[in-house]
C-alpha cells in the first residue's frame, strides 16, 4: 500500500485517520506520517492497516502499468 492508496482507501471507506489507527491498532502518528510521506510503517503495522481497510471492503489494486489503485468491493448477496 502506498500513502496515496491509504488516503484513497480511507475516503472510500469513509473513515478518519483516527478510525484507521484504532481499527489497525497502530498509533495515529503512524497513519499520519505514512499518509504524509514522512515515514513507512514497520511491516506488521503496514499489514495491520491493509487488513483493517480490507475488512471494510477496500480492494487494493497492484501496479500493473496503469498505476496502483483502490476500489470498494461490491457487497455480496
Amino acid at each position: 500500500m502506498t500513502p496515496e492508496q491509504c488516503r484513497a482507501a480511507r475516503g472510500l471507506a469513509n473513515i478518519s485517520q483516527d478510525d484507521l489507527a484504532k481499527a489497525a491498532r497502530v498509533g495515529l502518528s503512524t497513519v499520519r506520517n505514512f499518509e504524509a510521506g514522512r515515514s513507512v510503517p514497520v511491516a506488521n503495522n503496514l499489514t495491520a492497516m491493509v487488513l483493517a481497510m480490507e475488512r471494510l471492503g477496500v480492494v487494493f489494486i497492484p501496479e500493473n502499468g496503469g498505476g496502483a489503485g483502490v476500489r470498494l468491493a461490491k457487497p455480496k448477496g
